[in-house]
């Protein structure tokens, strides 16, 4: 059930939340998108609420090279503590009581850490606080902005839990707490939308070529914008890098060109991207792994399927409780 706002509602986007826009705007045709799942109340877990302690601002810029060791992706946590953090703990990036241990690794996060769940708060403080941890180890951890984020700043609200209200106390302090001004809300403004190491792109949607053509710069400054004058700018609408999902959606024959000529603009091979949920619980490659689909269902909500993606070099492979499995890896010759 929604959660009444205690502001007025900002429609994000034009046109009544169809998959159809990106698509026209790539050009291609995208499959029918799965059928959305209820959306029952999660039942509360007890959980440590892990401090928040001071972390680097976020670069606005957010190209920079390649990390020299491990550079590891996880996609969307919708608020599921627990599973958030059972899947760092795949990874290798925390400990039994979630504190860094990741060293000198670098973690991208893809963004919808909110909704869904019941631990929105204990998500955006546990990774304020690994952002400082990261850092006092040599390592770094990008948390991006994904649409369920740029929702609850903009007054959508529509797929809160209660449960996630209760934990702040009410509507109107959840509201104060992620505001302009407040620790939390100043934390998710910053966000970037979309980041780029090296040759591989992160972001929650995807960037089509249209924005890649913008530039990374150009993007990130449009959305954090757009947050903090409210504003549902185009870099939060359809075809933005938010709410994408033609890439995996669409026939390759279609997907696969516009991917690799928003790669070009972007000086890149591979863009990982989360927010269109893989039912099947696996990363998905496509376009000979210029393209990696990274939302496995993480959250109980989805299934619980936990999974993380390591990338050592130019080489790719996907982390399961069962086991390590080599990805695809772009062309040499698209090197």
């Amino acid at each position: 059930m929604p959660v009444p706002s205690p502001l007025p509602s900002t429609p994000l986007r034009r046109g009544g939340w169809s998959l159809a826009s990106p698509c026209v705007a790539l050009a291609i045709a995208c499959g029918a998108s799965p059928a959305a799942a209820p959306d029952p109340a999660p039942a509360s877990v007890p959980a440590p609420r892990p401090a928040p302690a001071a972390a680097p601002p976020a670069p606005q810029t957010a190209v920079l090279p390649a990390p020299a060791g491990r550079l590891v992706a996880i996609g969307d946590l919708h608020a599921d503590l627990p599973q958030a953090l059972a899947a760092l703990r795949l990874a290798g990036l925390v400990d039994a009581a979630g504190r860094w241990s990741g060293g000198g690794a670098t973690l991208v996060q893809t963004g919808d850490i909110t909704d869904r769940g019941p631990d929105s708060k204990e998500l955006i403080e546990l990774l304020i606080r690994l952002e400082g941890e990261a850092a006092a180890a040599g390592g770094r951890v990008f948390a991006l902005l994904g649409n369920h984020e740029a929702m609850n700043v903009l007054g959508d609200l529509r797929y809160v839990s209660p449960l996630d209200v209760e934990d702040f106390g009410d509507p109107a302090a959840r509201a104060a707490a992620l505001g302009p001004g407040a620790p939390l809300g100043e934390w998710l403004r910053a966000r970037p939308a979309v980041v780029q190491l090296g040759d591989t792109v992160f972001a929650h949607g995807g960037v089509s070529p249209r924005w890649a053509r913008e530039g990374v710069p150009a993007i990130n400054a449009q959305v954090e914008a757009g947050l903090r004058q409210g504003t549902p700018v185009d870099a939060l609408q359809d075809e933005g890098p938010l709410w994408l999902r033609a890439y995996l959606l669409a026939d390759e024959a279609q997907a696969c060109p516009a991917l690799q000529e928003a790669l070009a603009h972007l000086g890149a091979t591979r863009m990982v991207v989360g927010h269109t949920t893989q039912r099947d619980g696996r990363v998905r490659a496509r376009c000979g792994g210029a393209l990696l689909g990274i939302d496995t269902g993480i959250s109980a909500h989805y299934g619980g399927h936990l999974a993380a993606v390591e990338i050592l070099g130019s080489d790719a492979r996907a982390l399961y409780a069962s086991g390590a499995e080599d990805l695809p890896d772009p062309p040499v010759a698209a090197r």
